[in-house]
């Protein structure tokens, strides 16, 4: 009566792949086995200088200096993406030829970094190095922060096309639904997209404003429409508009580089009491403009980032009840990897749990074939508490991949070649990748274990293996995610 299982668990094991079940006569494997999956991002907050840099003014060297620190530590903790903000307020931590120098790198909107000096060009450099992917973090239409203590350059959007802006609060802001500054913030994607190779374009929740006591200033602009016929209340008309955003946010990206990811991070509660029991202090439907379950509906992103940083425990803001409203609202089965509140993560807030990096990993890890999650922000991921980075490190106890888009193209690339051998401190494997290969993945094996050492640029060709290592594997990984042999 024992023989028909075991036949069928030997039967289910034949079918799987051979490269992952392959042994020795003692039983242990020889080939590696599949490479982990997770997106392991990080928010590298702008707006006044709040991870980077430490203060506007520093040499192109000190810059230089912190943005290596930051890509160094996320090396270290096995992080593999970075969100970094490059339009905050109408302004550029890039070169643009659109829109002037940010005031938080050199004090003065407008002048040019020491030396010239292009952080995102750098950042993207140091990253793709080390195996980590760069998001380019845009506030579509934000156009002064009251941070902002320098005078607005001429070719600010507050002084070219003044006629776009409106004031709110401390606030200056693009109007989302007038077609010039839709068209204004998404020339900014398109030429930093014809500029710079990064792997996704990413927005927040600040398409209108939030209310902080005042409604938003679209009065001439409402009028005209409903003078011209227009029917829907406001609320309903600047969803329409901020739907048309989107949409047309996702076809440029896509049109442009079709491998890049278009992430989305909005308020994390959708609307109050939605999903029942929960509350919230803003209406994200309401009060921003975002419908964000139509733009899962239409698959208009890749992946969605809902900031969820409210405990485990907080009955009206559950982040596993809100991770599970979202997951449930995804039909087009696009990625949701939702912001952590890190820095509330020390273990000195009262309703977090000393182990909530650890739960509520684990809770994005649990029931998603495609797992991930975006810390808020880098900053706090310098902690070396045994609540943050203590708990990262035993959860990132190897690299991992991005997860795979498969909608956005299924090519895989061709398989490297190379081999391993002695080099100053001990062995190095070397390879040659295709054009079509982005990233390697390097595992190897030490008689006993096998492990994923390295993620890197492709095009690198060379690393160093660790001590003990009997062999090594490596794999290239295309643009989408896709591995070779």
């Amino acid at each position: 009566m024992h023989r028909f299982p075991l036949l069928l668990v030997l039967l289910l094991l034949a079918a799987c792949s051979l490269r992952s079940l392959a042994q020795d006569r003692t039983g242990k494997a020889t080939e590696p086995p599949a490479i982990a999956r997770e997106f392991r991002g990080a928010w590298v907050a702008t707006v006044d200088n709040i991870d980077f840099p430490s203060r506007p003014g520093l040499t192109a060297a000190a810059m230089r200096a912190e943005l290596d620190a930051i890509v160094a530590r996320a090396a270290e903790l096995n992080l593999n993406a970075l969100v970094f903000q490059v339009r905050p307020a109408g302004d550029a931590f890039y070169q643009s030829s659109l829109e002037p120098w940010s005031e938080w790198l050199t004090g003065t909107q407008g002048k040019a970094p020491d030396g010239n000096f292009d952080p995102l060009a750098h950042l993207i450099t140091q990253c793709h190095a080390r195996g980590i992917q760069l998001h380019a973090w845009f506030n579509p239409f934000r156009a002064w922060h009251p941070a902002g203590k320098s005078e607005p350059h001429p070719s600010h959007v507050t002084q070219k096309a003044p006629q776009l802006v409106v004031e709110h609060n401390k606030y200056q802001w693009m109007d989302p639904s007038l077609p010039a500054a839709q068209k204004w913030s998404l020339a900014t994607v398109q030429d930093l997209l014809r500029k710079y190779d990064v792997d996704g374009v990413h927005i927040d929740d600040y398409f209108y404003p939030y209310p902080e006591g005042k409604q938003f200033a679209d009065d001439a602009s409402y009028a005209k429409y409903t003078k011209g016929g227009g029917k829907l209340a406001r609320t309903a008309w600047r969803r329409m508009h901020v739907d048309t955003y989107v949409q047309k946010l996702y076809e440029l990206v896509h049109s442009e580089k079709p491998w890049v990811q278009v992430g989305i991070s909005p308020f994390g509660i959708s609307r109050p009491g939605v999903p029942k029991g929960t509350s919230a202090g803003v209406d994200q439907y309401e009060q921003l403009a975002a419908d964000v379950v139509t733009w899962m509906q239409k698959g208009w992103l890749d992946y969605l980032a809902p900031q969820l940083y409210w405990p485990i425990d907080r009955k009206a803001q559950s982040f596993p009840v809100l991770l599970d409203y979202w997951r449930s609202q995804n039909p087009k089965r696009r990625m949701i990897w939702p912001g952590l509140g890190t820095y509330r993560m020390n273990g000195k807030e009262k309703d977090y749990r000393p182990t909530e990096m650890r739960d509520v990993i684990t809770l994005t890890r649990n029931g998603d074939a495609s797992p991930g999650h975006v810390h808020y922000s880098f900053k706090y991921l310098r902690d070396d508490s045994p609540n943050v980075a203590g708990a990262l490190r035993e959860l990132y106890r190897e690299p991992a991949l991005v997860p795979a888009m498969p909608w956005l193209g299924n090519k895989k690339p061709a398989p490297p070649t190379g081999k391993v051998e002695d080099g100053e401190g001990g062995k190095v494997v070397t390879w040659q990748a295709g054009e079509d290969a982005q990233f390697v993945v390097v595992q190897t094996f030490d008689g006993a274990n096998w492990r994923t050492w390295r993620i890197v640029e492709a095009r690198l060709g060379r690393c160093a293996l660790p001590g003990g290592a009997t062999r090594a594997v490596v794999t290239a990984v295309g643009r989408t995610g896709h591995l070779s042999r």
